[in-house]
Order: C-alpha cells, then structure tokens, then sequence
C-alpha cells in the first residue's frame, strides 16, 4: 500500500529526516513513533507532498508519489487527521463532512454522512454546530469522519489523541479498532505506546530522524528497555 525509503527531507539548508524507512501494507495498522521533534510529522507532511524530499522514494499503491502535488497524492486514495485537528471553524459539522466527501474508487459501501453519524454519534447531535464551537474531542472526531469521508485507502492519523480527555481518548481507540477490523489500513502516530501495542500490528520507532527499530507488536512489548530508550520521558 504505501512504501517509503531512503527519504531525506530538509527545511532550508537544516536536514530534517535522514534515510526514513516505513511501509504499510493493504489491511495493516502501522505505528509511527517517537519523542517531540525527531521527524514523525515530517514524515507524514513528507509522504503527502506538503513537504518535498529531496531524496529517497515513496509509493503509493504502486505508483510513484515522492513530487506529487499534495492534492493529488490525496486523490490517490490517502485520507489525513492532522496534528490539532484543523476542522473549518465557521462550517457546521455537516458542512465539514461533505466539504471532504470524495468515493473515487466506486465504493458499494462508501462513507456518507449516515455512516459517519452512525460511527460517531455525538457528530450527529452537533451536526449544525460549527467547528469552532465544539469540544476537543469533538473536532477530534470530526477530523476522522471527515477524512473518512474522501474513502481513502490509508488513513493517516498525527497525533491521533493529544490532548484528550481520557474517556475520549478511549472512544477514538474503539473506533480504530473497528476500523482496523473492518480492514481499512492505517498508520497512526501517537505517544500511547501500551494502546498502540495492542491495536497495531508493526511499529517503527525514529529518532533525530531516522527509523531506528521496526518490528511486531509483541517484540515491543517484550522489550521495556527499548520503549524507555526511544519513547520514554
């Protein structure tokens, strides 16, 4: 689904990634972690074109992407729930929603607003309320539904809980773990390694911008001395 390799991205004459490596394939939920500032969500704005690499490959559904212009890259089929949310403040959550709606691929069961309602009740009874007049967690969950709605092939989530309540947090868990069983792939970036541990299936670790470990969900877990020297405080 998606391949990255050999990708070295900087800002200005400062190099921000350094040889990343990641792949994701079709049905998986891939992790992305490690501390502030070692590279995730250039990563991320790498893989879609936000920032261009100057170096290494990218695929997308076997399709070269590293250049791309982000809408395009986005029309390929890679759906984003960006770092903050960045809902429309002054649109409703229906208005967010269809803003978004795309089912390029000619889904028999593509998301639709009913879907989304059903998969995030709380979005229903906000559905007029603007962006800027819900909670947190909330816009968090507007940010999936809404991309959601483009049907991507991958979902992208940066930050997928930061700065949640706990009994939120928990809800949008749930709600990847349906997602994972309904088979959609997914590469999620978050700090909530024990969760991620349980919900995803590979993981890679980076620092200062490179991919220093990669590897099953129970290889993690079995290694504290690893997750306290990549991921600890």
């Amino acid at each position: 689904m998606l391949k990255v390799s050999g990708l070295e991205t900087f800002y200005g004459a400062s190099q921000a990634l350094f040889g990343m490596e990641l792949s994701v394939g079709a049905g998986e939920v891939v992790t992305l972690m490690g501390r502030n500032g070692m590279g995730k969500t250039t990563t991320v704005n790498s893989i879609l074109g936000i920032c261009i690499p100057r170096a290494g490959a990218i695929e997308f559904a076997g399709k070269a992407v590293r250049g791309l212009a982000s809408y395009r890259i986005a029309k390929l089929g890679i759906g984003l729930v960006p770092e903050g949310r960045q809902v429309f403040p002054n649109l409703t959550v229906r208005e967010n929603l269809v803003a978004a709606a795309a089912n390029r691929d000619g889904r028999a069961y593509p998301w639709s607003l009913a879907r989304v309602f059903e998969f995030f009740p709380r979005l229903a009874e906000r559905q007029g309320n603007l962006g800027n007049q819900l909670s947190g967690g909330e816009q968090q969950m507007l940010a999936v539904g809404r991309a959601l709605m483009t049907n991507p092939r991958l979902l992208i989530l940066d930050e997928a809980t930061e700065g949640l309540a706990p009994l939120i947090r928990q809800e949008i868990w749930q709600c990847l773990a349906g997602l994972k069983r309904e088979g959609q792939s997914i590469l999620v970036i978050d700090k909530n390694v024990q969760t991620l541990i349980r919900l995803a299936d590979r993981h890679y670790i980076i620092e200062k911008g490179r991919t220093v470990w990669t590897g099953a969900s129970a290889e993690l877990a079995a290694n504290p001395g690893l997750q306290h020297r990549y991921l600890g405080i």
